[in-house]
């Protein structure tokens, strides 16, 4: 009976273990998420502002850019509380 509990309670540890490493996936893959996203927000607003000069246009392409940033500062702010979270 020793036995059967002793490699049960193992076999929970290792689950344990690897549902945490894939929340850890998950979580840098949500973070890569909101890196790319950013990057095409930017990248559009560097096209706007690039080829168009329209003021309507350029202001669009200016508030694409900040919102970018904005967006990538999120992703970093969520993947660092995620990790923090995981880590206790």
């Amino acid at each position: 009976m020793n036995l059967t509990s002793s490699s049960e309670e193992q076999e929970s540890t290792y689950r344990d273990i690897l549902a945490v490493q894939r929340t850890q996936l998950a979580n840098e893959r949500t973070l890569l998420a909101y890196v790319r996203t950013a990057l095409a927000m930017a990248g559009g607003g560097a096209a706007l502002i690039h080829f168009f000069d329209s003021s309507l246009l350029l202001a669009s392409g200016w508030i694409l850019i900040v919102v970018s940033l904005l967006m990538l500062i999120v992703g970093i702010a969520r993947f660092r509380f995620v990790m923090q979270q995981l880590r206790r």
